[in-house]
């Protein structure tokens, strides 16, 4: 299969049979896409013989499809099996391996448009998607997607985390849409990639995991404020991060060499009553963000002992 066939396109050129010595007419069809038909018209002599010859080169595959039209009517359609049109079964020669067609004991009738349209056989195959191998660092670095395939491909569909991929101020594709840019990279770009192949006869998905490296963001921390005393208390620091961050406490100042996420007070007192700050830090993006949160003991009263009893 040459280079020039593109499946699902229509290749259309016309010719006027006449007696001979007719006089040169506009050509009224044109190639749609790549031609696979030389330039018309074609001007042939009642009750002879013209053969549109295609430029095609016998695939390694047949064609799934060949189909010739005149002015919208089927001559032939050739897939499995023949479906030829009235008229036509004794006039008509089909060369399936390029597509080209005879046509003879031409009439006056016959002047007008004809077109071919050719499906190969071209299923998609060994779908992929390739980046650069690189560090992705959130705001520093920069990054593309490219998809691949074998076979002839009509159209790309890209997705993200199973949602269409939209274009953004940084993010681009390709007019083919083989290649999505992103510069710089972002926090929202990290996640699962997705590239849907298709021509007229097949259809595949590649995917890809793209890794971008950033935070620690939206810190903060989960926990009562003012519990009673007694209770066991537990803080719990949370921070958006890839990857995921180190956590590390203070009270009041000082360290307090707890390095998790969790911060646990065993028993209540008005000796934990304080300022609690978690700082959460990144080793690839070499960032660090902090929150506090303060924490006071409850004062118990006989009003307040009525409201628990309610509870």
């Amino acid at each position: 299969m040459t280079a020039s066939l593109i499946p699902g396109h229509f290749y259309k050129t016309n010719y006027p049979s006449r007696v001979p010595q007719p006089e040169p007419q506009q050509l009224s069809g044109m190639c749609v896409g790549q031609s696979i038909l030389p330039v018309g018209p074609l001007s042939v002599a009642v009750g002879s013989t013209v053969t549109f010859t295609t430029t095609l080169s016998p695939p390694a595959k047949p064609f799934l499809s060949v189909s010739w039209n005149f002015t919208g009517v089927n001559i032939i359609k050739s897939t499995s099996v023949n479906e030829t049109g009235a008229g036509y079964a004794s006039r008509i020669t089909l060369q399936r391996t390029t597509g080209s067609l005879e046509l003879r004991n031409l009439a006056v009738r016959d002047s007008g448009q004809y077109s071919v349209h050719i499906i190969p056989d071209a299923m998609i195959s060994r779908v992929s998607i390739t980046s650069p191998a690189a560090t992705l660092i959130e705001d520093r670095s920069s990054t593309n997607l490219t998809c691949d395939a074998t076979g002839s491909v009509s159209t790309r569909e890209w997705l993200k985390d199973s949602q269409p991929l939209q274009p953004t101020d940084t993010l681009t594709f390709s007019m083919d849409k083989r290649t999505v840019f992103m510069n710089p990279v972002h926090g929202a770009n990290h996640g699962y990639y997705q590239c849907r192949v298709s021509n007229p006869v097949s259809t595949m998905t590649a995917g890809h995991n793209l890794t971008v490296n950033f935070g620690p963001h939206n810190l903060s921390i989960i926990g009562p404020r003012a519990p009673p005393p007694g209770q066991r208390v537990t803080l719990h620091c949370r921070a958006d991060s890839v990857p995921a961050a180190t956590f590390s406490w203070m009270f009041n100042g000082n360290e307090t060499h707890v390095n998790r996420s969790l911060y646990v007070i065993e028993r209540m007192e008005e000796k934990n009553t304080g300022n609690y700050t978690c700082t959460a830090g990144n080793h690839v993006t070499k960032l660090e963000n902090s929150t506090v949160m303060s924490l006071t003991v409850l004062v118990i009263n006989a009003l307040t002992v009525g409201r628990l009893l309610q509870v």
